[in-house]
């Protein structure tokens, strides 16, 4: 824990800005409860073309759920870095719950994992913003870099597993029955 906490203060001491705060604040309310996750798959679900995808963003973010919140948290019971370094002045107010695995980073990737192996063109900037949430929950010091780290790969994994869910159920494609191009929803790949 002793690198971990240095690798914290060293982004509180070396990147950590006024001009920046207020953006990350911002960055890290997005991935709160999963909200804009969960509305993005509410639009999804309103178009006939998407619902698939709609579907596997719902099956993930109940597994990220499940998975991290109810199961992982309680289970590892890993107190957050800013109980560890009382110093820290937060720029939130501060969760109540376990630190092990970062639920903002896990659902971030999950959904954009989704969205990436449906259409790269909502996936890429879904992954660029997964990863702005992760890193805007080291700079408030809410998370360690593990707990981020495992996010990420569990957020993955389980982006992944609700693809794959989608397609043994739906067959090859989820969205549409002939690809116009290889860039639209890719969920069958």
């Amino acid at each position: 824990m002793d690198v971990e906490l240095f690798i914290l203060d060293w982004i509180q001491a070396h990147l950590r800005h006024p001009l920046l705060d207020p953006v990350m604040v911002f960055i890290t309310a997005l991935g709160n409860a999963g909200i804009l996750w969960i509305a993005l798959t509410i639009l999804l679900a309103l178009k006939k073309s998407t619902r698939k995808t709609a579907a596997a963003l719902a099956i993930a973010l109940v597994l990220c759920l499940v998975t991290g919140n109810l199961l992982l948290k309680p289970l590892v019971g890993r107190i957050r870095p800013f109980h560890a370094q009382e110093l820290v002045t937060l720029l939130i107010e501060a969760p109540t719950d376990y630190s092990f695995p970062s639920g903002h980073t896990m659902s971030s990737f999950a959904a954009a994992t989704v969205l990436l192996r449906s259409d790269k063109r909502m996936g890429i900037p879904a992954m660029i913003l997964a990863a702005l949430i992760g890193f805007s929950r080291l700079y408030l010091y809410v998370h360690y870099p593990t707990d981020v780290l495992a996010g990420l790969l569990m957020g993955c994994l389980l982006g992944w597993l609700a693809v794959s869910i989608i397609r043994r159920r739906t067959g090859p494609r989820p969205d549409k029955k002939q690809p116009e191009t290889d860039q639209e929803n890719r969920l069958d790949k």
